[in-house]
């Protein structure tokens, strides 16, 4: 790991992530909204928004995973980030988020409810900085970490992706 992504990670205080790469929570809303007033897919209550500082190094990867509500990634700092996105309906989009403000590249992105993704860094050599806001905020009962067989059934047009971004 290169020296200034150790800095990165020792001045935000991140953490290993479970989908890969390391976090930190910086923001979660001290309101909350009943599980009566969300949709049913919530079963208890949820606060307004949350917010977390996420990093990949190298050639780590966010490995694919679904949340119950929408994230938006915000880009920050170092290489460009690639998004791999599975919608419900089998369309598969790639997404670039960076600051080189060229056709198609964005520096905020917003992941829709229920769709699966995953991600990597463009420069195998360098880091990527994020963030990532959720709203409703993020509850790990509202995350699925991709199963390999259950995506592949799902998207079987897509198995090469799937295989490179899901664990064994």
């Amino acid at each position: 790991m290169n020296d200034s992504a150790k800095k990165i990670i020792e001045s935000l205080n991140l953490s290993s992530h479970p989908e890969g790469g390391f976090f930190r929570e910086i923001y979660r809303s001290d309101e909350t909204l009943s599980n009566k007033t969300l949709p049913v897919r919530y079963t208890s209550q949820r606060t307004f928004s949350t917010s977390i500082y996420y990093m990949l190094v190298e050639n780590q990867i966010s490995h694919f995973h679904c949340l119950k509500s929408d994230e938006t990634w915000h880009y920050y700092n170092g290489s460009p980030v690639i998004i791999h996105c599975l919608e419900p309906d089998g369309i598969y989009n790639k997404i670039k988020i960076s600051c080189q403000f060229e056709s198609n590249i964005f520096p905020q992105f917003t992941i829709k409810k229920g769709t699966w993704f995953a991600a990597e860094i463009e420069d195998k050599n360098s880091h990527s900085l994020i963030g990532c806001t959720v709203a409703p905020g993020f509850e790990y009962d509202d995350f699925e970490l991709g199963n390999r067989d259950s995506l592949f059934e799902q998207f079987p047009n897509h198995k090469e992706l799937i295989t490179r971004f899901t664990k064994d």
